[in-house]
């Protein structure tokens, strides 16, 4: 990585591995942005004006530059630039949203500036930052570019501070703004809804304006952060394309817009609708972190850029050399269960070589549906009458870890935390307070709230073995509205509310650093580069379907790791009783961190043995999964099927899935291309005893489709020998 400020050029140039990005400061005032692609030699980009009638212009440097046309790295609301703004500011003394920021110095430094109370990526970096002014709002504005030092991805984030005497606001706030010159180009962004997370939609920009946005007070099941800009024909392997994606697990705004001359301008921030922020006199702001990348070898190497990042500078440090699986409680038992329970769970779990037992919703206060007890953060005597801490310990004897379920950002109106503090939750003056899953959301927002919560689970958990936390969030944000916060910073509301949970997750890691956490949202509601700060892998998805999680999985691999995509294998299909169906489901999950989720304790031997083989068989493939590079062959959507593989880096081993959910009555003929397959090398399946030349895998496996569906299968090839030649 690299970062070289030309000064007599007024050219900046940022090279991370691959890639490299041009911009120029024009007549020394205005940001342009000149490239952003492959690395070349070719250094010598200029700008392409493109003026149009009807342009507003300076008179001292007539038609050479309008912000209506340029390509510009940060856009500032009405001066000019009619295309929709990175940054819009409201003067409180005199009235105007209207700023022009001058360009003033470029200067760099070793490291990233830190954002407080937000999660960002950390390691190695390098980081650029210009330093803007407005001379009439007497404002600041400090724009950041991090480079990493072992992947293609640029940070950007922003600070503004307030130099001046009267107050101002922040009404729009884009932490990433880039404008792509001359291509015509799909979005393709991750859409749909609870139960069907992160669904593919790829379509064609024209001019126009397009919002992928969540107001939910969350990332959100509907319409997930990450997203793709790609050339109209690039595939998994051709093509160039860019990806972004935001570092924050609450309400945003994607915006991407096609000018009048076919520029494309993608921007990532927390937008313009579910914030708004008070800056007075000698005060400043730091936006979340937003990142992009730039691929010239198709949306695949896309995906493989983002894994490489979240995994080195986004999750934390895992707590256990080798991820556990886990047994949960929830489709197993729901809210049916008590300590003789959990224990023949976990025995159960024992037998069949699980590592750790989940307890779920139900084992606290008087929680025996959800409609009471959320909030009351105390075991219940009545299911555990030596303590939770005895309950624990007796599970624990029995060979597994223990996990338990929490949700500390909600609360039942049925429950002692609310009859004392009514005034602890999310709501409006004068407004009905709505229910979602008979809860309410508290007010993150407050500081108290925050101590409750931190003394609450203290002392709940004090001297409890406690291995592995599943944080969950069961509803969205209706009425975000803080009751702690004056009247002149209500808007500031969802903003601060994640602010408080993001101290809860510190706080949370701090208190228990042996203990894993999973991340949960009514699955994957929250399924994002903010909660992957802090967690390491994520409930996926509510469903557990092995034919909907195909899709589901599908998606989320274009933005994210396996490592964080928790799959486990259910009850949902009755798998347990039926061995093709627990056979299908076990495959499908070989995409991610393995779990169960079933009721096992009254299973036959065999169905336990069946698991305990899955389990072992899962072990030899762990490593390659986790930190493999991935490469998708076939998509759910169009195919007809899903196959993919996970390469070692060496390309010595590689694991092949193909899954198919549905019926094929024309049997096709799949035809599966491993290009990283050495050429000129024997590869020997290890589930097969199959022999083959890589020369043949780089052409490809042909597999025939199952005309009844739920079929899976695998390859693992490894090289044969010593990787030998023939």
């Amino acid at each position: 990585m690299s970062i070289k400020i030309l000064t007599e050029e007024n050219k900046i140039i940022l090279k991370t591995k691959n890639t490299m990005y041009v911009m120029e400061m024009l007549h020394g005032r205005f940001p342009v942005h000149l490239y952003y692609g492959k690395n070349t030699k070719n250094t010598d980009f200029n700008f392409d004006n493109n003026y149009r009638s009807f342009s507003p212009y300076y008179e001292e440097y007539g038609k050479s530059f309008s912000p209506d046309t340029a390509p510009l790295e940060f856009s500032f609301f009405g001066y000019g630039d009619f295309r929709s703004s990175a940054l819009k500011i409201f003067n409180s003394s005199s009235g105007s949203d209207i700023t022009d920021f001058i360009f003033r110095k470029a200067k760099k430094f070793r490291g990233r500036k830190e954002i407080s109370g937000l999660p960002y990526a950390e390691g190695a970096s390098e980081t650029l930052e210009l330093i803007f002014d407005d001379a009439v709002t007497k404002s600041e504005l400090h724009l950041y570019y991090t480079l990493f030092n072992d992947c293609d991805v640029i940070s950007r984030y922003f600070t503004l501070k307030n130099k001046g005497k009267n107050d101002i606001r922040i009404e729009k706030c884009m932490s990433l703004s880039l404008d792509i010159q001359n291509k015509e180009c799909d979005l393709i962004s991750f859409q749909s809804k609870y139960f069907y997370e992160r669904h593919v939609c790829r379509e064609p920009l024209y001019q126009g304006n397009r919002r992928i946005t969540s107001r939910r007070g969350s990332s959100s099941h509907h319409a997930n952060p990450f997203f793709v800009i790609a050339d109209r024909k690039a595939t998994e392997e051709k093509g160039e394309a860019y990806g972004f994606n935001f570092v924050y697990s609450g309400s945003y705004l994607n915006e991407i817009e096609v000018d009048q001359n076919g520029t494309v301008r993608a921007m990532v921030g927390l937008g313009d609708e579910c914030f708004n922020y008070l800056l007075c006199a000698d005060e400043e702001f730091t936006s979340p972190e937003a990142i992009m990348t730039y691929s010239a070898k198709g949306i695949g190497e896309i995906s493989r850029n983002m894994h490489s990042f979240v995994r080195s500078h986004i999750l934390p440090a895992d707590v256990f050399a080798k991820r556990p699986v886990v047994l949960n409680s929830w489709e197993a038992f729901h809210f049916d269960i008590d300590e003789e329970t959990m224990v023949n769970f976990a025995k159960s779990a024992v037998e069949c070589g699980m590592d750790m037992v989940v307890m779920d919703d139900g084992w606290f206060g008087s929680r025996r549906n959800d409609k009471a007890g959320l909030g009351d953060w105390t075991p219940s005597h009545e299911l555990f009458k030596n303590g939770l801490r005895a309950f624990v310990d007796r599970v624990r004897s029995t060979g597994v870890k223990f996990g338990i379920w929490i949700e500390p950002e909600m609360v039942n109106p049925d429950s002692d935390l609310y009859r004392a503090h009514p005034d602890w939750v999310l709501c409006a003056d004068g407004r009905e307070k709505l229910l979602s899953r008979n809860q309410l959301v508290l007010d993150m927002a407050n500081p108290e709230v925050i101590e409750y919560l931190k003394a609450s689970f203290d002392k709940c958990f004090e001297g409890v073995n406690i291995d592995y936390f599943k944080w969950d969030m069961n509803r969205n944000m209706s009425h975000p509205e803080s009751p702690y916060l004056p009247a002149e910073r209500k808007r500031e509301s969802s903003y601060r509310y994640m602010l408080g949970v993001y101290e809860f997750f510190r706080w949370l890691r701090e208190r228990f650093p042996n203990a894993m956490i999973e991340n949960c949202s009514g699955g994957g509601g929250r399924y994002d580069l903010g909660m992957m700060k802090y967690s390491t892998q994520i409930w996926t998805s509510d469903n557990t379907n092995p034919q909907d999680r195909i899709k589901i999985q599908y998606g989320s691999s274009f933005g994210y790791p396996a490592s964080v995509m928790s799959c486990h294998v259910a009850n949902r299909n009755s798998e347990i009783s039926d061995p093709k169906l627990l056979e299908f489901g076990f495959r499908v999950a070989l995409n991610g961190p393995l779990g169960y989720e079933l009721n096992i304790i009254n299973a036959d031997a065999s169905v336990k043995n069946t698991m305990k083989d899955q389990i072992k068989e899962y072990r030899k493939y762990e490593d390659l999964i986790m930190n493999g590079e991935f490469y998708r062959l076939k998509s759910p959507f169009e195919d007809g099927c899903y196959a993919y593989y996970f390469v070692k880096k060496d390309n010595s081993e590689i694991l092949l899935s193909y899954l198919q959910s549905e019926s094929d009555k024309k049997e096709r003929v799949h035809r599966l291309k491993i290009s990283r397959a050495i050429r000129g090398v024997i590869y020997r399946d290890n589930l097969s005893g199959l022999e083959i030349s890589g020369n043949e895998l780089r052409k490809g496996i042909t597999i025939k489709a199952d005309k009844d569906g739920k079929y899976a299968k695998m390859f693992h090839f490894t090289l044969y020998g010593s990787g030998l030649k023939y």
